[in-house]
């Protein structure tokens, strides 16, 4: 036998850590569960609108078992209206004995019949087989005069959903087809090659293959490919960029041999081997420019435009405005928040009834769950505002002056000065964005490397280094490009300590050419300019 103690993570906890890493589209579709799962958990904004003296959702000391509802007079307004109306007179009997009267006045202010403009009568939903217009065409009178926007099903046409609905790719494409292609042979070929088109817009089923599954001859299959290669957008159906490429070129009336020549050639325009292109195509340094900018036109995905869904825009966590007095003033998004109520006079009810026992178990349940994840929505709000302010206070320089001022910081660093764990650190941080006068940034972003400086002063941040980098070769002139060796130099003289390795992997990260290539492209566009 041995004794001893261990901690153990409660469910709770494990909830409390896991709402604590989601970000505000992961805790959104969770809450959504949480609502549908739980029938004490309620929305805020969905709450009605409570009288006064009326239990709201939270309130556990009014008695659920009170029907009555009292004015400030002391009276039961429910039953002095019973006692008025009377228990004789019909609920319509008054509005219809006003629109009489309305009726006759505007029968005299337009000197004719109402029957004669509007349709009076609405309780006929169905029309009768001696109906005349129902015989003739099908159609009754009054689902001629009904209301304006009414459809069939008795709901209103939603314009506004059917022209902001999107079409798919192949949905246009097969629009198009019904109108070129007339042979039913035809049209089967091309609905086969339009299922094997696919987001982007290239054909990715092999021509051959698909004659072959369909039993049509190689030639007509590739007839009818032609065919959609006219459809738009222009470019839909290649099998390859370069004729995609061609395709669109063609139909700009710019597929000249030069054009052809370029295209066919690809990889040594992504190397950006200008001398071999201009040898190649047979054209000079400005006719190359001309056509280069002519291929940057293009669209290389044609597909793109159809059939997508909307991205899903990032949502700041946290906003961060300058004060008044020169500091910053750091404020969570109320709208990234969900608001959440827990219905305690159900529970109320529940519990005081003489409903089973194990009715009365889950409800507790439901509480109880629904309590601590209002706690923990509560405490994650609260942690995030305590975390998104010390990075805020660290980064002050950033948020003054800019990325070249972001000064290197560690998790270590927060977790010490907020009192927190590294790991709560982590979680607060993964996937939680900031919004600031200086742009939308991941909390993440703020957690750079350390890169020394070379007088044993303050170190610099790896971000800031990186966009001094990138500065430096934005500035360099077409006959003086920076290698990686001179860059090292450059960032010397500016007290930074760094590797030409390590400039190489932050120029890749840059999506910066070598100095080989930028030399290249900037003397082959050097005379256009």
């Amino acid at each position: 036998m041995r004794q001893g103690q261990s901690l153990v993570m409660t469910p709770q906890l494990l909830q409390a850590i896991k709402l604590l890493q989601f970000s505000n589209v992961e805790l959104s579709a969770f809450v959504e569960e949480e609502l549908e799962r739980n029938p004490l958990l309620e929305r805020a904004e969905e709450s009605p609108d409570l009288l006064p003296g009326e239990p709201g959702p939270s309130d556990t000391t009014a008695d659920p078992a009170s029907d009555l509802q009292f004015s400030e007079d002391g009276f039961d307004r429910g039953s002095e209206e019973a006692e008025f109306a009377g228990p004789d007179v019909a609920e319509g009997d008054w509005a219809r004995e006003e629109f009489a009267t309305d009726r006759a006045g505007l029968e005299d202010s337009l000197g004719t019949e109402v029957e004669n403009a509007f349709e009076v009568d609405r309780t006929e939903s169905t029309p009768k087989a001696s109906d005349d217009s129902f015989i003739s065409d099908g159609l009754s009178a009054t689902s001629w005069t009904g209301s304006p926007g009414s459809g069939e099903d008795g709901e209103g046409s939603n314009l506004e959903s059917y022209v902001s609905s999107q079409v798919s790719l192949r949905d246009h494409l097969a629009e198009q087809l019904a109108i070129a292609c007339v042979d039913p042979v035809d049209r089967m070929i091309g609905h086969a090659i339009i299922d094997g088109i696919d987001e982007s817009g290239y054909l990715t089923d092999n021509i051959e293959d698909l004659a072959l599954r369909l039993g049509a001859p190689l030639a007509r299959a590739k007839q009818v490919l032609e065919v959609v290669h006219g459809f738009d957008p222009n470019g839909v159906g290649a099998r390859n960029l370069a004729e995609c490429l061609s395709i669109q070129l063609r139909e700009l009336d710019r597929l000249d041999p030069a054009m052809q020549a370029l295209v066919a050639n690809l990889p040594l325009l992504a190397k950006r081997d200008f001398p071999s292109l201009r040898k190649i195509c047979g054209v000079d340094d400005e006719d190359l420019s001309e056509m280069l900018a002519e291929i940057r036109r293009l669209n290389p995905k044609p597909g793109r435009a159809f059939g997508y869904e909307s991205i899903q825009p990032v949502v700041a966590d946290v906003t961060v405005r300058a004060a008044p007095d020169g500091s910053w003033r750091v404020e969570l998004n109320s709208e990234s928040l969900p608001k959440l109520l827990v219905n305690q006079t159900y529970a109320t009810i529940v519990h005081r009834g003489g409903g089973a026992a194990a009715d009365k178990s889950f409800v507790s349940n439901c509480l109880q769950s629904a309590n601590w994840l209002t706690k923990s929505l509560e405490q994650r709000a609260k942690t995030i505002l305590k975390v998104a302010t010390e990075i805020v206070r660290q980064q002050d320089a950033f948020f003054a002056r800019g990325v070249e001022h972001l000064r290197p910081l560690n998790l270590r660093t927060i977790a010490d000065a907020i009192g927190m764990h590294e790991s709560t650190v982590s979680r607060v941080t993964s996937n939680k964005y900031l919004a600031s006068p200086r742009g939308l940034f991941e909390l993440k972003y703020f957690f750079t490397a350390s890169i020394p400086a070379h007088s044993g002063t303050e170190a610099h941040s790896a971000e800031a280094v990186r966009f001094r980098i990138k500065q430096l070769i934005d500035n360099e002139l077409a006959t003086d490009v920076l290698s990686d060796d001179a860059i090292v130099v450059k960032l010397k003289d500016a007290n930074i300590v760094i590797a030409r390795r390590t400039v190489a992997k932050y120029r890749e990260s840059l999506r910066i050419a070598s100095s080989v290539e930028r030399r290249r492209e900037k003397m082959a566009l050097q005379p256009a300019q």
